[in-house]
């Protein structure tokens, strides 16, 4: 794909841009969870349905992403999906009542969706361009927008600002970002095709469920660690609130780096090394939390799974590009979306089930023996890439 470089390194930065969008909003309003529960005055079960439940929504979300970009194309998809998790989350910050907040959540939960479809489906198409590997830098850029999305409600808090203020100012940023980087998005060389009559989608179906897979052991760890480790280190190991907050902090900083090198080390050794590698790292760092007696332990424990997991969900999308032709990549890039969102599901049902039953520390031993069978999987990662004319196993749900 022939492009001018200057055109291309632009939309490359404002995918990562967008990326980076959607990371800060999520943040922003993950960590005034609890000052929404005092102001609104819900349970804390109604917190954990309202996590896992955008999930749920989400998944809508990369549905109507699929339809949209082949009504119109991954960019404007993009844009519609930052807009409506802008409105979403002004949305929030306005509600005065459980309903309105829980309707306003299912709102920003689609635009979620929506935006994580979408960005992938441009990271992708710019990555083809490009013509080596870089999705693993837009997943950084996530990362990024997330720590600046805590360290903005930081500030926030400080000044002692209400939670009302600082998500409205988030959106408008999220908003005003949007219509800055959507006229610099990637026009994909397929967009002319969405008018067509479209071709019902059709992938190898055991690479695609294999790739499936991964992403959702990948996304019930991430979000084991991300939800379950403070909690692990605050009733298991009996730390305080303080030292219980490093857990996520250590896992966060290290999925950052591995995140900005993932790219370097798939150019270097290859796809399924790098996931052997780093499901590994995960095994091992898994294990250390679970044995751990100890908060120091535990808090190393996840710092190591940080360097080795979050290369797995670019790679996933990186892989499940090559499986279909360029011009039904959306299509393919918004269904292994779909496995993101059941990943959370699991994790928060599972892991949270076997702690009410016993404890974390046994809750943990679930994302360890998640974190081996991705190993397991690490061949699925460099599947052939799919002629248009080649006879394949429909993975279609009725495109």
């Amino acid at each position: 794909m022939n492009r001018n470089t200057k055109t291309l390194s632009t939309a490359r930065l404002s995918a990562a841009v967008a990326f980076g969008l959607q990371g800060f909003m999520l943040a922003v309003l993950l960590t005034q969870l609890p000052q929404f529960k005092e102001n609104l005055g819900f349970s804390d079960s109604l917190v954990a349905t309202t996590v896992v439940g955008v999930s749920v929504v989400a998944g809508v979300g990369s549905v109507i992403a699929e339809q949209l970009a082949k009504a119109t194309s991954s960019r404007t998809t993009l844009r519609i999906g930052l807009l409506v998790i802008a409105i979403g989350a002004a949305s929030i910050a306005l509600t005065t009542s459980t309903p309105a907040f829980l309707a306003a959540f299912a709102l920003y939960g689609i635009g979620l969706g929506i935006v994580d479809a979408s960005a992938n489906m441009q990271a992708v198409s710019i990555q083809h361009a490009f013509g080596r590997v870089i999705l693993s830098s837009f997943h950084a850029a996530w990362s990024i927008g997330a720590i600046a999305g805590a360290g903005f409600v930081a500030v926030f808090s400080a000044l002692e600002l209400s939670v009302m203020t600082s998500v409205l100012i988030a959106a408008a940023l999220v908003a005003a970002i949007c219509a800055w980087i959507g006229p610099r998005l990637l026009r994909t060389g397929h967009e002319r095709s969405a008018l067509t009559t479209p071709v019902p989608l059709a992938v190898p179906l055991r690479p695609f469920l294999a790739l499936g897979i991964a992403m959702m052991l990948f996304y019930a760890i991430d979000f084991g660690v991300g939800t379950y480790s403070p909690l692990y280190l605050k009733e298991v190991l009996l730390s305080d609130a303080g030292t219980a907050a490093l857990a996520m902090g250590a896992y966060q900083v290290t999925a950052l780096i591995s995140r900005l090198t993932g790219d370097y080390w798939v150019r270097r050794f290859g796809e399924i090394a790098v996931v052997r590698v780093g499901a590994a790292i995960s095994v091992i760092g898994l294990l250390v939390a679970v044995l751990a007696q100890a908060p120091a332990v535990a808090i190393a424990g996840f710092f190591i799974v940080g360097l080795g997991a979050p290369v797995i969900a670019p790679l996933s999308f990186s892989a499940a590009g090559r499986l279909a032709p360029p011009e039904q990549t959306d299509a393919v890039i918004a269904r292994i979306n779909l496995f993101n969102y059941a990943g959370t599901v699991i994790a928060g049902g599972v892991i949270g089930g076997i702690a009410a039953l016993s404890d974390l520390r046994i809750g943990f031993v679930v994302p360890l023996l998640f974190a081996v069978v991705l190993f397991l999987l690490a061949p699925a990662f460099s599947p052939r890439k799919v002629a248009s004319d080649a006879p394949t196993e429909s993975a279609s749900t009725g495109a």
